[in-house]
């Protein structure tokens, strides 16, 4: 059956349980889609196990822009979520109530309070995150992982196949397109991370075929060009591209634990695309590790960072001191590392 002339969108399930489902996108070719589609895609998420604020809030198509969480004297928590609607219907009192009835039947008595209000100019969402020492922000803004980093990760023998990675260009295959080859270890947010790169790039991809993950690993071929609608023949600039494709993909996320005066501190960053979009339900992911390993936040936040280069979105925990790990101790902080890394991947 023939793609409808019309812009659609189909979803078509599997032929049989546990199949994956098919999704047919029919719109306006444009610079960036697949990178559109993508973060759309990952922003719903996997299968839901259990629900929480954060998982009530994707799936009510609602995008978390910055949050503060604070724990109060009276052990209680006070949670607020700088939302943005993807209905943007949220100025509707039925939108409205839709959000708070589905955080109250998932919290239920322990939800004391929902309100929902217009943030207001006051309050920016993109707000500048206040400084990091120099030392967490070199860890934190590397542009690839380290020897050092990929050695301390015992624990995770994921860490060592990042390396393993292989980016090439081939304009022998096609008069018109050049033909971006790229065999990589598989993770959550895979395609989204090529996607972004190349629409930040201004690359247009004209057909892509990806492998099914075999051990871990997956082909991905794109045939691209450049927004001129030209081959990219350069040597430099197909050297440039494989080399920036390579370290999007392999190090999206950024994860360090520091000292932050007498407390401890978590911080993930991941690169903003230069449309200002940040990456889908990074918090989510985070507070779902530090959950299983009964870690308790006692404030949250998140805001921009920019270096000499790029935007970055920086989420900053601070960790609860009253839980089974001693979180001065490295083997701990490693294993909170890489136990919010692996969710973070999806291993």
């Amino acid at each position: 059956m023939g793609v409808p002339s019309d812009d659609a969108v189909v979803v078509q399930k599997g032929n049989k349980p546990g199949e994956p489902h098919v999704i047919t996108v029919n719109c306006p070719d444009k610079t960036g889609l697949g990178c559109d589609i993508c973060s759309i895609i990952l922003d719903f998420g996997l299968y839901i196990t259990k629900a929480d604020v954060t998982q009530v809030l994707c799936e009510l198509e609602l995008r978390i822009q910055r949050v503060k969480v604070t724990t109060t004297p009276d052990d209680r928590v006070l949670d607020l979520f700088f939302i943005t609607d993807n209905k943007e219907l949220l100025h509707t009192k039925k939108r409205q109530d839709e959000a708070c009835e589905q955080l109250h039947a998932v919290l239920g008595e322990s939800c004391i309070n929902c309100e929902l209000s217009l943030a207001g100019p006051a309050y920016d969402c993109h707000q500048i995150i206040p400084s990091i020492s120099a030392g967490v922000a070199e860890e934190l803004f590397r542009s690839e992982l380290s020897d050092k980093e990929i050695r301390s990760q015992a624990l995770s023998p994921d860490m060592t196949k990042l390396k393993k990675a292989d980016v090439a260009t081939d304009n022998s295959l096609s008069p018109a397109h050049t033909l971006l080859q790229i065999n990589c270890v598989d993770h959550k947010g895979l395609l989204y991370d090529i996607m972004r790169t190349l629409k930040d790039c201004n690359i247009q991809i004209a057909y892509g075929r990806l492998s099914p993950n075999a051990s871990g690993y997956r082909d991905i071929d794109l045939f691209i060009q450049q927004k001129d609608g030209k081959k990219i023949v350069d040597p430099e600039k197909q050297s440039a591209l494989c080399s920036r494709v390579k370290m999007e993909m392999l190090h999206p996320l950024r994860v360090v634990i520091a000292d932050r005066g007498p407390d401890t501190e978590l911080l993930v960053a991941n690169p903003v695309e230069l449309s200002g979009k940040g990456r889908p339900r990074v918090f989510y992911d985070i507070t779902l590790a530090l959950k299983t390993l009964g870690i308790c936040i006692f404030s949250a936040e998140i805001g921009r960072y920019s270096t000499t280069d790029r935007e970055w979105e920086v989420y900053r925990f601070l960790l609860d001191e009253n839980c089974e790990f001693q979180l001065s101790h490295m083997v701990a902080r490693n294993q909170i590392v890489d136990r919010v890394r692996r969710t973070l991947m999806g291993w």
